[in-house]
């Protein structure tokens, strides 16, 4: 790996880990001496992060961590119900028995990935939590729908462990085996329905915790 993208890693990790407060600086001089590496290196690294949407840059070429209560969270999470149920709905009509197998897996995983140590999301939740949302649409044989996927979870993401104590009540096991159990009965209409409402669900919570 190039000391860029292991600094673009470390930096990903850090912000998504809630290492960096929301509207920190990210200031270039400072992540240059704790990493060890060039400015340069450092601002490439930084300028992928804006293009993830996990840092923003700001009108005197500064950069930042994104604001909590941005609006663009709230269209992402839009983009998301817009293209997910849909390609779900391919997912289910033209998935194989590979597929429904992924399903199965990622979904016994991630039910029993421990989701929280204190108060902090576990990475190793966040993986098999990604690694099952992945799964329910892999089946559609669409790589651009699954391209979009793969960019607005990242985009998303940071909202997402925000909100995640933004709704104590919600059942997020029983909401992904739902998931989970519509998919693999091949019912669209169902998991269509059910996904669009636990994508929804999850920015009410962000929107709650602003």
């Amino acid at each position: 790996m190039s000391l860029s993208g292991r600094v673009y890693t470390d930096l990903r990790n850090a912000i998504l880990l809630g290492e960096f407060a929301p509207e920190e600086a990210l200031k270039p001089q400072e992540l240059a001496h704790r990493h060890g590496v060039s400015l340069a290196v450092v601002r490439e690294a930084l300028v992928r992060l804006v293009g993830d949407g996990l840092a923003d840059r700001l009108p005197n070429r500064g950069f930042a961590v994104p604001g909590q209560s941005d609006r663009r969270w709230q269209e992402i999470a839009e983009a998301r119900r817009t293209v997910e149920p849909a390609a779900f709905r391919l997912a289910i009509t033209r998935g194989d028995l590979e597929w429904e197998t992924r399903v199965r897996a990622t979904h016994h995983r991630l039910a029993r990935t421990q989701a929280y140590d204190g108060e902090r999301v576990r990475v190793e939740w966040s993986e098999a939590h990604r690694a099952f949302h992945r799964a329910l649409l892999d089946g559609c044989g669409n790589a651009v729908l699954l391209d979009m996927f793969d960019r607005l979870w990242l985009a998303g993401e940071l909202a997402r462990r925000w909100s995640a104590h933004g709704n104590p009540n919600r059942d997020a096991l029983a909401e992904h085996l739902a998931l989970e159990e519509a998919a693999l009965a091949r019912d669209a209409d169902t998991a269509a329905a059910l996904l669009d409402r636990h994508l929804g669900a999850t920015a009410a919570a962000l929107r709650d915790h602003d």
